[in-house]
């Protein structure tokens, strides 16, 4: 029996033939530079352990400068990967300050928090803060390190109000009325938010409004009475949220629609502000 086994066609040089075929197929990959993909080291692998300190600090949102670190850590590689990326045995930035942190650790910490917020944009006292207080930096370390900031210049609340509303009033087109409350939720008292505003002025403010409405109307009916009201109701609507008082708003928008060649009489007259 053993014999005829022996002798029967496709026996055992069949039986290794599919393997001998697949050794070859190999051989002739890594031979001609190839590796077979589920066997490619993480340094090769698209995505791999190279890329995993990747730019995850240029997506994260201003204000919050751990945004994107768990996340990248975490779809990349997990805890370890973290660990790779900050060097400090896998805490990261955002993470929970060790228990023995010394205050001139918390100190050293609290400052580059800051300043890597200050790179973005200038911040008020209240920003800075507010950033503080969420990475767990002790009020008397907070406290001495906006001191310090504020001495050198590095924070200035008034230059931050002025710079702000000509950007928000320029740029946003904003009115008086939004750019005051923006200043007073990043915590600009009212004396210097107040100050800062005097730069728009009644004619600046109108003008500003007109040139909104002038680019908004373009594309809005004014043929019939009933579309002169509504398109009024969406212009006055536009400019009241971007802060322009109701008086300026619907004298704007009347005048507007008039140049349009339409009749306004319709409208009434604009309420005080």
């Amino acid at each position: 029996m053993s014999g005829s086994r022996g002798a029967r066609p496709g026996g055992s040089d069949r039986r290794t033939g599919p393997s001998d075929r697949d050794g070859r197929r190999g051989a002739d990959r890594r031979g001609s530079g190839g590796r077979p993909e589920g066997n490619r080291p993480d340094g090769d692998r698209p995505g791999g352990s190279d890329d995993v300190a990747g730019p995850s600090e240029e997506r994260d949102e201003p204000g919050d400068d751990t945004a994107g670190t768990g996340r990248a850590a975490r779809g990349r590689g997990g805890r370890g990967a973290r660990g790779a990326r900050t060097g400090r045995g896998g805490r990261g930035r955002g993470s929970t300050p060790p228990p023995d942190e010394t205050p001139a650790e918390q100190e050293t910490r609290a400052k580059g928090i800051c300043l890597r917020l200050l790179t973005d944009r200038a911040r008020t006292v209240k920003e800075l803060g507010d950033a503080l207080s969420r990475k767990e930096i002790p009020d008397d370390v907070a406290r001495r390190v906006l001191e310090r900031f504020d001495e050198v210049g590095l924070i200035d609340d008034k230059a931050f109000a002025d710079q702000w509303v000509r950007s928000r009033h320029r740029h946003r087109g904003l009115g008086k009325r939004a750019i005051a409350l923006e200043l007073h939720r990043k915590g600009v008292d009212r004396e210097t938010a107040d100050e800062a505003l005097t730069e728009i002025d009644e004619d600046s403010e109108r003008e500003r409004a007109r040139e909104l409405v002038t680019r908004r109307l373009r594309g809005l009916p004014v043929g019939s009475r009933e579309e002169q009201q509504s398109t009024a109701r969406k212009l006055v609507g536009m400019l009241a949220r971007k802060g322009y008082g109701p008086g300026v708003a619907y004298g704007v928008v009347k005048e507007e629609i008039a140049a349009a060649g339409a009749d306004t009489d319709e409208l009434g007259e604009p309420p005080e502000d």
